[in-house]
C-alpha cells in the first residue's frame, strides 16, 4: 500500500511525499527512521492513481522532454545543489503534469533514503533500463553529474535520430492520405455522375470503363461499407502488431523491405552501438550492457541476435562470433567489434561505428526524401491517367460519333 505523508525533519521543515507500507503504523514508523516526524499519513486512494494513469495516457513523457530534465538536473547538480532540492525546482517548473508527478516521486523516494537510481528505477515506463544503469554506474564511481549529462547527451542523440526518421515521411504520409480520401470521393460522389452519361448511350465500351462504371455505382450505394472494412482492417493491423507475436513478425518484415529495411537496420546498429559504447564506457560488465542493450533496442530480431552474444560472452566466447553469423548485423560491423575486443578498446570503437551509421542514417532519410518525391507524382499520375482514358476518353470519342 501506499501512503501520502506530511512530515517534519530535524531542522523543523516541511516534508511531502509517498511511502509504501503495509499499513499505517509501518509508514509511520518507517518516516520516524529517517529523521521524520509524522504529521499526517494517508492512505493514496484510487482516485489519484486514476488521475496518474489518466495524465500518462493524456501526456507521456517525450525523449525531449527527458532530455530537458536530465539537462537541467546536471546543471544544478554541477552548481553543488542537493539532489532533492534540483528535483523539486526542476519538478516545480515542468509544464509536463504527469512528468511533473514522476519527478516529485522520486524526489520523495530520495528522501526516504533510496539512491537516485533505485528511485528511477521504480518507474520503469519513463526512465529506460539504460537510462537507470548510467546512473548507477555514476553514483558507484562518485560522477554523478558526468553520468546525467551522459544520459542526457544518449537521449538527446536518440531525440535527433527520431526526429530525422519521422521527418523524412511526414511528407509522404500526408500527401498519400490526402490522395486516399480525394480518391474516395471521387470514386464515389463524382464518378457514378460522369458515368451515367456512358450508361444512358447504352452503347458497347471498353472492359476497363465497364468495370469504372460497376465501380462507381458500387461505391455510391456501399461506400460506407467500404469505409468500415477499410477502417476495421487498419483496426485490426495496429492491434495485430501491438501484440507480441504480431509486432515480431512485422519486425522481421520490415527488415525485408528494400531502402526502408537498409534505414531500419542501421537506425537498430546505430542504437546498439552509441548506447552499448555508453554503458562499457561506464564500467558496466559485458554480459550486463548486452542485457540492457538488448531491452531497448526497440526490435525482437536484434534482441534475439544480442542475447546470444551475451550468451557467448558468458560462456567464454567473443560478441564478433555472434554477430559474423547473422546476416542481419553488416559484416563490417562484426569486424570492427572483432577489433575493438582484441584491442581492448572496444568502447572507443563501438562509438566510432555508432557515429559512421549515424551519418548513414541521415543520408538515407534525405535519399528517401528526394526518391519519395517522384514516385508520389507517378503515383497520382497514374490515377488521372486511369480516370481519363477509361472515362473521358470515352465520353470524347461517343461525342465525336454524334
Amino acid at each position: 500500500m501506499k501512503f501520502l505523508f506530511k512530515a517534519k525533519n530535524d531542522a523543523g521543515q516541511i516534508r511531502e511525499g509517498l511511502v509504501e507500507a503495509i499499513n499505517w503504523e509501518t509508514a509511520a514508523q518507517i518516516l520516524e527512521k529517517n529523521g521524520l516526524i509524522p504529521i499526517t499519513v494517508q492512505e493514496q486512494k484510487s482516485s489519484m492513481l486514476f488521475m496518474k494513469s489518466f495524465q500518462k495516457l493524456l501526456e507521456g513523457v517525450s525523449q525531449k522532454e527527458l532530455m530537458t530534465f536530465f539537462r537541467q538536473l546536471a546543471t544544478l547538480i554541477e552548481a553543488r545543489v542537493p539532489i532533492t532540492s534540483a528535483l523539486h525546482t526542476i519538478g516545480e517548473q515542468m509544464e509536463n503534469k504527469y512528468l511533473r508527478i514522476i519527478v516529485k516521486e522520486v524526489e520523495d523516494t530520495i528522501g526516504d533514503g533510496m539512491p537516485f537510481s533505485e528511485a528511477l528505477a521504480k518507474h520503469p515506463d519513463v526512465f529506460s533500463p539504460l537510462t537507470v544503469n548510467m546512473i548507477r554506474s555514476g553514483e558507484a564511481s562518485g560522477s554523478l553529474q558526468k553520468a546525467i549529462v551522459f544520459v542526457a547527451e544518449n537521449i538527446e542523440k536518440s531525440y535527433q535520430l527520431t526526429s530525422k526518421i519521422k521527418s523524412a515521411f511526414y511528407y509522404p504520409i500526408f500527401v498519400f492520405s490526402v490522395a486516399f480520401i480525394v480518391g474516395f470521393l471521387v470514386v464515389t460522389f463524382i464518378l457514378p455522375k460522369i458515368t451515367a452519361l456512358i450508361k444512358d448511350m447504352n452503347i458497347p465500351i471498353p472492359w476497363y470503363t465497364a468495370f469504372l462504371v460497376w465501380l462507381g455505382d458500387f461505391m455510391n450505394q456501399y461506400w460506407w461499407a467500404v469505409l468500415l472494412v477499410i477502417v476495421a482492417g487498419v483496426g485490426t493491423f495496429v492491434y495485430y502488431i501491438r501484440t507480441e507475436a504480431g509486432r515480431y513478425e512485422w519486425q522481421v518484415i520490415l527488415l525485408k523491405i528494400p531502402v526502408i529495411g537498409t534505414l531500419a537496420r542501421n537506425i537498430y546498429i546505430t542504437r546498439f552501438a552509441d548506447n552499448l559504447s555508453a554503458l562499457l564506457g561506464g564500467g558496466i560488465p559485458v554480459v550486463r550492457a548486452l542485457s540492457i542493450v538488448s531491452e531497448v533496442i526497440g526490435n525482437h530480431v536484434f534482441r534475439k541476435i544480442i542475447l546470444r552474444a551475451a550468451e557467448e560472452v558468458r560462456a567464454g566466447g567473443t560478441m564478433s562470433t555472434v554477430f559474423l553469423q547473422t546476416k542481419e548485423i553488416p559484416p563490417i560491423v562484426s569486424q570492427m567489434v572483432r577489433i575493438g575486443e582484441e584491442t581492448g578498446l572496444l568502447s572507443q570503437v563501438l562509438k566510432k561505428t555508432g557515429d559512421f551509421y549515424s551519418q548513414e542514417v541521415e543520408l538515407t532519410t534525405k535519399n528517401l526524401t528526394t526518391l519519395i518525391e517522384p514516385i508520389l507524382i507517378v503515383l497520382l499520375g497514374i490515377g488521372v491517367a486511369i480516370l481519363v482514358v477509361g472515362v473521358l476518353l470515352p465520353i470524347y470519342n461517343i461525342a465525336g460519333q454524334l
